[in-house]
């Protein structure tokens, strides 16, 4: 799986770098559960207009993904949740160093939503596409730069992956 993110509090987007899923199949009515680790991300984006902002995105899991494969006929659809706390690091402002500490993240999960996208398929052994939405809450533990980084950052956001070259493993069949 591989795609982008956008943030609309910043106007920012962030690359999911192309990663692994791993799912199990639990039963003939196509729920699974899995994981799906997102490698760090870098963002930037300006405040005011002008004052550039970089930082480093990383994604600690929270809970396992899980959904359900749902085929209707000849057609398949996902429908898919992830949760993840996000942590920052390598805040930098205007090119200089701001710190926040080791331990900045947000205070809750970031649920994620991603389900095959109204009028696609989803093929079990290609793929498909998978689209969805969030909402990113306040973070804690950033040092001095808690209040700030509360003021710019949470908010919604939405995200667009492409799942690609399905290779099956192993299933559970109760």
């Amino acid at each position: 799986a591989n795609g982008w993110t956008h943030i609309h509090s910043t106007d920012s987007d962030l690359w999911i770098k192309p990663t692994k899923m791993q799912l199990a199949i639990q039963g003939a009515d196509g729920t699974f559960t899995g994981h799906m680790p997102i490698s760090p991300a870098d963002t930037k984006f300006h405040v005011l207009g002008f004052l550039p902002i970089k930082a480093q995105v990383n994604f600690e899991e929270a809970a396992p993904l899980s959904g359900r494969v749902v085929r209707v006929g000849n057609i398949a659809r996902v429908d898919s949740t992830a949760s993840y706390y996000i942590r920052l690091s390598n805040v930098l402002i205007a090119g200089i160093p701001s710190p926040v500490g080791s331990n900045c993240r947000t205070k809750d999960p970031v649920t994620l939503s991603a389900n095959t996208p109204d009028g696609e398929i989803f093929n079990i052994a290609n793929g498909g596409n998978l689209a969805g939405s969030f909402t990113i809450g306040d973070f804690e533990h950033c040092l001095l730069n808690t209040l700030i980084i509360n003021q710019l950052v949470p908010g919604d956001g939405n995200m667009t992956l492409a799942v690609t070259n399905a290779k099956f493993i192993s299933a559970t069949n109760p």
